[in-house]
């Protein structure tokens, strides 16, 4: 799963980086307010990990800002000690949770986990899925009734975006940025492509058609009988 952080400070950013690294997320980064909600926007984040005070855009104007745009990824704050009405404020504007400075990693950890779980992105033991289908990111591995999938770096992270936003419909631009990066050179055509791959993979398992086209927009991951009246 990819989390934001946006932070100023290059050493705590750095080291929140790191320890996110080390289980299994995969992180980008900002030391700009401004910076930081423009990536956000493009809400193919899982988790945003924001500081209050920042240059160019405060944390309270960030949460606004992408709330009043419909997106609801969760944020976790980082606060200093005293900074309790900045705290609340936060909170009061979408927030989800918080860390307080000097920042305790296993706490920081524990509280991102638990922001996934409540909003249903990952469950008690880490993994995510739809009925028999399971992604575990730790593993970087997908299993359909327990059986891996075998799959690509590339086609399993597609999994792991389509699974994690299960019944939401993602455009092409969305998926793209998020699998590939903001950077790649790569052409849209790539993201059909990879969803062939990954269709054929999920067939080959015995997997019902899970993956649907959303004429003109992109993909929904969902169960048939919900799938919209206008899709392919």
């Amino acid at each position: 799963m990819q989390v934001l952080v946006i932070e100023d400070d290059e050493s705590l950013n750095h080291a929140v980086s790191s320890v996110l690294r080390e289980e299994g997320f995969q992180v980008h980064v900002s030391l700009r307010g401004d910076d930081g909600a423009f990536m956000a926007e493009q809400n193919i984040y899982d988790l945003i990990i924001l500081d209050l005070m920042l240059p160019g855009m405060t944390g309270i104007a960030i949460i606004h800002y992408l709330r009043a745009r419909g997106i609801d990824t969760p944020i976790l704050l980082l606060t200093a000690l005293d900074a309790v009405e900045r705290r609340v404020e936060g909170l009061d504007a979408g927030a989800d949770d918080y860390v307080v400075k000097p920042v305790a990693f296993q706490e920081l950890l524990a509280r991102a986990r638990a922001i996934l779980r409540r909003h249903g992105t990952l469950t008690e033991n880490g993994d995510i899925g739809i009925g028999p289908l399971t992604v575990r990111p730790r593993l970087q591995e997908g299993y359909y009734n327990q059986v891996p999938l075998k799959l690509s770096a590339k086609e399993f992270e597609l999994l792991e975006f389509l699974v994690i936003n299960r019944n939401q419909i993602l455009t092409r631009e969305q998926i793209l940025d998020r699998v590939w990066g903001f950077d790649s050179d790569t052409g849209i055509g790539i993201v059909e492509l990879y969803v062939h791959y990954l269709r054929k993979k999920l067939t080959a398992a015995g997997c019902p058609e899970l993956i649907h086209t959303v004429r003109g927009i992109g993909y929904m991951m969902k169960e048939k009988a919900h799938v919209p009246k206008d899709e392919n």
